[in-house]
């Protein structure tokens, strides 16, 4: 498991080398799926089933502004003070990894590094209470009072996932809930943990194409995610954020 996590935060790293205004998404896309296979592993978002339309046609997710996520890369050029969340997951031995960075385009605004700052926190404090012995909604909850305090939208209709030989599998893992309540964590449990929040209202709409899922008030969100894994009582996170931190100078 670490070892898919870790191809996929140096392919996030990749896109950290060449995010920046005047680059397509589908420029991405395509720098994203060599890097993964000239590395022995298969992007498993291209292809994947969806119930409500046509498979998805790319191996990362390209989601600019106010598309919250799996955003289809394309022909749109990234512009100075965009965000674009980009997801990305990779099978790599018979094990799934799957994270998500939202970059910043070039300079953005002050408003918009809060967001991903909170948002990016909230990721750190979810985590922090992936113990053995607690419940997921203590994960949820300490997602949902870090941005909703800040003024923030908790995006409701999607959530993290457990993961393993499949990216996705039981149980869920929502960004919002209740302390105590939920599946209890357990040593050997492998979760993705994925806050994906608003500036504005947490309100969503899926676009005609199926997949997209944009904010309603087309104000900006952000999303992050780290595959962990529980054990010896708690979390050890699998992908890793440092090499782009370390590109992007942060």
């Amino acid at each position: 498991m670490r070892s898919a996590n870790l191809l996929v935060s140096k392919t996030l790293a990749e896109m950290a080398k060449v995010v920046r205004p005047g680059v397509t998404t589908m420029e991405l896309d395509t720098i994203a799926e060599q890097f993964i296979r000239d590395n022995g592993g298969e992007p498993t978002f291209k292809g994947c089933p969806n119930p409500f339309g046509p498979a998805f046609p790319a191996s990362i997710c390209t989601s600019v502004n106010e598309v919250v996520v799996h955003g289809i890369p394309g022909s749109q050029v990234l512009q100075e003070g965009d965000i674009v969340s980009i997801d990305c997951g990779a099978l790599l031995n018979g094990y799934n990894g799957d994270s998500c960075y939202t970059f910043p385009v070039g300079e953005v605004s002050p408003a918009v590094a809060e967001l991903l700052r909170t948002t990016k926190e909230s990721l750190y404090k979810g985590i922090e209470q992936a113990l053995a012995g607690k419940r997921l909604g203590d994960i949820g909850y300490a997602v949902q009072h870090h941005c909703e305090a800040r003024g923030y939208g908790v995006v409701r209709e999607f959530v993290g996932h457990g993961i393993g030989r499949e990216m996705h599998e039981d149980p869920q893992v929502p960004n919002y809930g209740k302390r105590g309540n939920g599946v209890q964590i357990k040593n050997g449990l492998c979760i993705a943990i994925e806050p994906m929040i608003t500036m504005g209202s947490p309100k969503v709409e899926m676009l005609a194409d199926r997949w997209t899922v944009r904010t309603q008030d087309g104000k900006p969100a952000a999303h992050f995610e780290h595959t962990i894994a529980v054990h010896h009582g708690k979390a050890d996170i699998l992908s890793s954020f440092e090499e782009i931190e370390r590109i992007l100078g942060e």
